[in-house]
């Protein structure tokens, strides 16, 4: 039986998605409790590779269970998660059809890159923001983010280390909405693609973090959507700021999550 999992993680002490050798990793962390479990291994397939300290709120992955395990498949979230560590959890679980692969079949993802504006850090905010200590232009900010909307060669937004075919991705939306919480203000940026590049959100949340602080100017931002040069743009921004949102597919996994 084919089993789709709703996974959400604190990617803040693990090596990213991909099992390695000698690290803690998301991949790893469920394989292992699906062996600890069901008495026997399978490998789990995401729907992308999330970097060190990237956090998830609606991965989607999937497995095959042996059909001589006797557990309905709503029921499998509740059995991962005896043999969870407290930072990966398993929201949701269901049987999909045998050709669904979290990966291929995935339609659309969304990322959340999350800024809080402090003079000096904030306890309570650090694992999940990055702290924007420069007064912010949220028009300037808007509008960066509205250049990388529609369809790209995003080359400039890609760090060295990718083997892809092709750098033209579609960036379907690419949103501000500002946000308080402990008397702290901060902007969630959320942009939703049918995929992305090695680190192209975090190089987004750059461009627009260096818009709204009057360091980049959105001619520059343009240019290097137009030649590719990466010297053009901000630096990336670090992992813990960035947050996996949800991934869609043609038809709903989890009583109509994760739908188009």
């Amino acid at each position: 039986m084919n089993i789709a999992l709703l996974v959400s993680y604190d990617g803040t002490e693990l090596n990213g998605w991909q099992v390695q050798a000698n690290a803690r990793t998301v991949q790893g962390t469920l394989e292992g409790a699906i062996e600890r479990a069901f008495g026997g291994f399978s490998r789990v397939t995401g729907s992308g590779r999330t970097d060190a300290g990237v956090h998830a709120a609606g991965q989607v992955c999937n497995f095959a269970l042996a059909d001589a395990i006797k557990i309905s498949p709503e029921r499998v979230a509740d059995a991962l998660n005896a043999f969870l560590p407290p930072d990966v959890r398993v929201l949701e679980s269901a049987a999909v059809p045998e050709s669904f692969d979290a990966c291929r079949s995935a339609k659309k993802k969304t990322y959340r890159y999350t800024l809080y504006f402090s003079r000096r850090e904030h306890p309570l905010l650090e694992r999940r923001a990055v702290r924007f200590g420069y007064a912010a232009d949220l028009a300037a900010m808007r509008a960066c983010a509205a250049l990388v909307e529609g369809e790209h060669d995003f080359a400039a937004f890609s760090s060295t280390g990718s083997s892809v075919k092709t750098t033209v991705r579609t960036v379907y939306s690419a949103s501000l909405s500002p946000w308080e919480e402990f008397g702290v203000r901060g902007v969630h940026l959320d942009v939703c693609g049918s995929g992305f590049l090695y680190n192209m959100v975090r190089i987004i949340a750059g461009a627009v973090a260096g818009a709204g602080a009057g360091m980049l100017p959105l001619s520059a931002v343009q240019e290097a959507l137009r030649t590719g040069e990466r010297d053009l743009l901000g630096k990336t921004m670090p992992a813990k700021g960035l947050t996996l949102l949800s991934v869609e597919y043609a038809f709903p996994l989890f009583g109509g999550q994760g739908a188009i």
